[in-house]
């Protein structure tokens, strides 16, 4: 940004924007370019603030129930670590702890500190945050496994009328909260973690951009 260029988020390709344009398109691929993504904060918190609202319903709410002769059971995330430990099966029990719970929770607290950090200015540890902000965006499609297996258990286990499996409503917050923080991450600009160490004068470039 110091030398006026813009970096496409398509092609990657690195451009001069038109004599006074604040804003211009790329050359090779026609896509919108900016210094930075605009209202980037404000998105990824409004992302957070949502995710955030799914997150206890996720946790309290059954993600699957399974109807048989004995009767109808529902369990949450956490009834499931529960049942799935024991001496064979705990390694998918840590699994589904580390992906379901920890993880998700982990991405909104990365997220909100590097907010935190981008409106406070500190400019030191940029390259550890960048670092971070990477590792999110990295393993944040992991967060989907716990989908996954209760999609994979309904469609495979349905022995009507001995026995049935349906998802539950925490199914569904649980996948919102992984698509909110996905949309936070994907929503945040890196580069502004960088603007503090940058002159005055050109981190004002980009501030209409914020408004």
């Amino acid at each position: 940004m110091e030398h006026g260029l813009q970096s496409c988020h398509t092609c990657g390709l690195l451009s001069h924007p038109a004599p006074g344009a604040q804003t211009g398109y790329c050359p090779r691929c026609d896509e919108e370019l900016h210094f930075r993504k605009p209202e980037s904060l404000q998105r990824t918190v409004a992302f957070l603030i949502a995710a955030m609202a799914c997150y206890v319903p996720a946790n309290l709410l059954p993600v699957m129930s399974s109807t048989s002769a004995a009767g109808t059971e529902s369990d949450t995330i956490l009834q499931g670590v529960v049942l799935l430990w024991s001496p064979t099966g705990w390694p998918l029990s840590l699994i589904v702890v580390i992906a379901s719970i920890m993880i998700p929770s982990a991405k909104i607290a990365a997220m909100l500190y590097l907010v935190l950090t981008v409106k406070r200015g500190a400019p030191r540890n940029n390259a550890q945050r960048v670092k971070l902000y990477r590792m999110v965006e990295f393993i944040g499609r992991w967060s989907m496994v716990d989908v996954f297996v209760d999609t994979f258990t309904v469609a495979l286990i349905q022995l009507q009328p001995l026995m049935v499996v349906e998802p539950g409503p925490g199914l569904l917050f649980f996948a919102a909260v992984v698509v909110l923080t996905m949309l936070a991450v994907e929503s945040f600009d890196p580069r502004l973690l960088w603007d503090a160490n940058s002159p005055e004068s050109t981190v004002a470039q980009v501030q209409p951009q914020h408004a």
